[in-house]
């Protein structure tokens, strides 16, 4: 399926969930097969065109200009292997619909806070789960991956060490990955949902997360989103003009059991016997097809930007300042959400890959919705957290990086530089965070 910009359904085609800066291709491929997908990317490069890569769109940075773009949402393919653990996940398949192939025989993978995030990229980034300090990134548990390098050719990429070490973490800076083989885990059900605090009633609510958080054990994950909410109909009516700190929890049931010795819901009525009662709580037994209520995040597409760090540590004087440089009366709506890391995650695992900063301890995001330019305004709110941030996560970075920024979200650069000079020398792949090819 092809489309250029004279054809009908060219501006659906191109344009994802985030609306801003949508890519404006010369031609639009609609891949139904891996062999689209060859074509594309040796017509390109015979023309020597750009070529970038849309799958759900979530994720969308840098914008294509002419062009050949590439659209995976129809290779959506999923198979489980219940004896294996495993599932084969096609290019264009949600979360969504993994969990769903999955649930059937008691697994779960390890799918991010929206499960309408295409598995694929949302991977090849790191990937953080609702399972993350127990089981680590999604990245360290890919088996093989198939992709089609910059020279038209599909390869198993676990037959070369170099480029499955570079595709887990690096993005889609080496190839356009067609399939991914993933671990399953046997999880069911989830213990979570979230507990709204007003914080204008209960200003302690930011220091008491993150004073739990040091005392959780791994099969506990969790995180907290700050958010001004408008007074209209569309806000549940609890929640409606108040400035709220939405605090997120997974604990995995089972293991909370065995590890800390406590019952599935223990972990979020201990914060909740700490902070008195929320003006909202969703916090039960949840099937794990219906995670993504833990979160309950806006399935509606929207133009938004964002900034990240990864923080060695949770200041606390620089997290009093969260209201006042990004509360209500900021120049532009902000919404701070920090998840907690550590556990598996700062682990080094079996198998290497090249997913940066593992010592981090927490992740900071501030995100605006709409075209506004907040560039400066982000900036600022981040800039208390300066003396601790080790680098920032690309999964979290909805806007343009410097190549410096870019640079500094992974632990080795030089090795994954040398490594796309080697498969696309002429950087004929358009990433969302590009890594420049040195040789």
């Amino acid at each position: 399926m092809n489309w250029t910009k004279d054809t009908p359904g060219y501006d659906e085609e191109r344009r994802g969930f985030q609306l801003l800066t949508p890519h404006r291709p010369d031609q639009i491929v609609g891949a139904t097969s891996t062999a689209d997908i060859q074509r594309a990317v040796r017509s390109a490069r015979e023309q020597h065109l750009k070529v970038a890569v849309k799958a759900s769109g979530h994720g969308h940075v840098t914008p294509l200009d002419g062009g050949i773009l590439i659209t995976t949402s129809r290779l959506n393919q999923v198979s489980v292997d219940p004896q294996q653990q495993t599932a084969w996940v096609e290019a264009g398949s949600t979360w969504q619909q993994v969990i769903d192939a999955a649930t059937p025989h008691g697994l779960a993978p390890l799918s991010g806070s929206y499960p309408g995030l295409t598995a694929v990229p949302y991977t090849l980034g790191g990937g953080l789960s609702l399972m993350a300090r127990r089981y680590g990134y999604a990245a360290d548990h890919v088996r093989r991956i198939e992709v089609v390098t910059p020279d038209g050719e599909l390869r198993k990429a676990e037959d070369d060490p170099d480029l499955f070490w570079a595709l887990r973490g690096g993005g889609g800076n080496f190839g356009v990955v067609t399939g991914m083989e993933i671990d399953l885990f046997p999880v069911p059900t989830l213990h979570g949902g979230s507990l709204y605090y007003d914080l204008t009633a209960t200003p302690e609510a930011l220091a008491a997360w993150r004073d739990w958080t040091r005392t959780v054990p791994d099969s506990v994950t969790s995180a907290v989103s700050v958010i001004p909410f408008p007074d209209i109909q569309p806000v549940p009516a609890p929640l409606r003009g108040k400035y709220i700190a939405q605090i997120q929890v997974a604990v995995i049931p089972e293991l909370a059991q065995h590890s800390a010795g406590e019952g599935d819901a223990e972990p979020a009525r201990r914060l909740r016997d700490a902070l008195g009662e929320p003006v909202l709580d969703t916090v039960k037994e949840l099937p794990f097809t219906e995670s993504g209520k833990i979160f309950d995040e806006p399935a509606r597409p929207d133009a938004y930007r964002s900034r990240n760090v990864l923080l060695s540590e949770l200041d606390p004087t620089a997290l009093a300042t969260i209201p006042q440089l990004a509360g209500p009366k900021a120049e532009a709506m902000c919404i701070i959400n920090i998840r907690h890391l550590g556990g598996v995650l700062s682990r080094k695992p079996n198998k290497d890959n090249a997913i940066g900063h593992r010592d981090a301890q927490y992740s900071l995001t501030v995100l605006s919705p709409g075209e506004a330019d907040v560039r400066d305004l982000q900036r600022a709110t981040l800039q208390p957290w300066a003396d601790h941030t080790i680098g920032r996560s690309l999964n979290f970075s909805y806007g343009p990086l410097t190549g410096q920024e870019v640079q500094d979200a992974y632990d080795d650069y030089e090795r994954l530089s040398r490594l796309r000079a080697q498969y696309d020398p002429g950087e004929l792949l358009l990433p969302n965070h590009a890594i420049r090819a040195r040789q």
